[in-house]
């Protein structure tokens, strides 16, 4: 099976769309499938050797993610590029990951004759009014709704990242809702002193800070972070790639990498995902817990994980107080933070193995093309 992933964001760029849209490219190849990636005309860094990519003539000025004047041009291009490299080399199906790339898959699917899989990264009604001024979030929910239920409708088959996603777009879809985390291919565990170094580097202790490793905008609700950091007896780090600074008393760490992320979140003793847009699946979750890290997260976004088990979750109401409770308690008890750490891994190796998740991909998109070939035959 040759399968597009089209992904309507700059590639390769340090964010989480874009890792996870890798990783699931080299799930797909190592469970047999043969994988070409379509995305914007540029991106940071060099390609993957092991990713064939198809890039579109255009690009947003703007790399990081949320709206922008430019993409729907770029969202154009992208689609005209999608049916050319099929023409080229025909593809059997598509997974278009995020609202973008599902509307430009969408846009050629009369033209290609190949079913289209929306990946669906997160739900906008809930995501989209992070990108404003509170005064336009009315509007904005209401044309994030609309976007949701649209491409739901159309696809031919939609990838939920989490139970908020598969319950909202499920009621809309015409088509099979699978619900299927990113999954994560496990590394060497870096060495104490490789840790060490890191954390030294930024004059952190090991052990003895909270961690958000992440982009800066909105929906990861850093606000309420900062409130809870001033009752946080150490320093909570936001160790980010983006150019802007966290609210204060969060302390920012500007990274090289993501290996550096990566040597900095194993150094930690506590770490954050605030975010409060439900419907994905945080891919810094999984680097969490691929380091045994006690974590502190709102339950709607933590689908995999269980309060007081593998993790410390937080209600998506809860108050700033709520999260400074919680980062204490476990700060001042090492043990239960680790115990709650080794859990979280052994979730991880359970629940987020990439092949297995890519078989369960294969086998959705399979069944649409003998679906598409049982209704074309005379």
């Amino acid at each position: 099976m040759h399968v597009a992933l089209v992904g309507a964001f700059p590639f390769p760029y340090p964010q989480g769309s874009q890792v996870f849209f890798a990783e699931q490219a080299r799930a797909l190849q190592a469970a047999g499938a043969r994988v070409t990636l379509v995305c914007y005309g540029r991106g940071a860094g060099a390609v993957p050797a092991d990713l064939a990519l198809v890039r579109a003539p255009l690009a947003p000025r703007k790399l990081a993610s949320g709206p922008s004047p430019a993409k729907p041009l770029a969202d154009l291009a992208l689609a005209a590029s999608l049916l050319t490299a099929h023409r080229r080399t025909p593809f059997d199906a598509v997974l278009a990951h995020n609202a973008e790339a599902a509307l430009a898959a969408l846009w050629v699917r009369p033209l290609m004759q190949r079913p289209v899989a929306y990946v669906a990264h997160t739900i906008l009604v809930h995501e989209l009014a992070t990108y404003a001024p509170p005064q336009f979030a009315p509007a904005l929910r209401w044309l994030g709704a609309r976007i949701d239920r649209h491409l739901a409708r159309r696809a031919d088959a939609v990838i939920a990242l989490a139970r908020a996603g598969e319950r909202d777009l499920s009621q809309h879809a015409r088509g099979p809702v699978l619900r299927t985390p990113p999954g994560l291919a496990m590394r060497l565990v870096p060495t104490p002193a490789a840790i060490a170094a890191a954390c030294e580097l930024h004059g952190l202790d090991v052990g003895r800070y909270a961690l958000y490793a992440g982009n800066l905008d909105g929906y990861q609700d850093l606000a309420a972070l900062a409130v809870a950091a001033r009752e946080i007896a150490a320093p909570v780090v936001v160790a980010t790639h983006a150019a802007g600074t966290a609210p204060a008393p969060l302390r920012t760490v500007h990274v090289a990498g993501a290996e550096e992320v990566r040597l900095l979140t194993f150094g930690s003793g506590v770490t954050l995902l605030a975010r409060c847009a439900a419907g994905g699946f945080p891919i810094k979750l999984l680097n969490y817990m691929e380091a045994s890290r006690a974590i502190v997260a709102r339950a709607s976004v933590a689908d995999t994980l269980t309060h007081e088990h593998s993790a410390w979750l937080v209600a998506d109401d809860a108050k700033p107080s709520a999260w400074s409770a919680a980062v204490n308690a476990l700060l001042a008890d090492p043990a239960r933070a680790a115990q709650l750490g080794a859990e979280a891994r052994r979730t991880l190796e359970r629940e987020h193995d990439p092949i297995v998740l890519a078989r369960d991909v294969l086998a959705v998109l399979e069944s649409l093309g003998r679906s598409a070939a049982t209704h074309a035959a005379p």
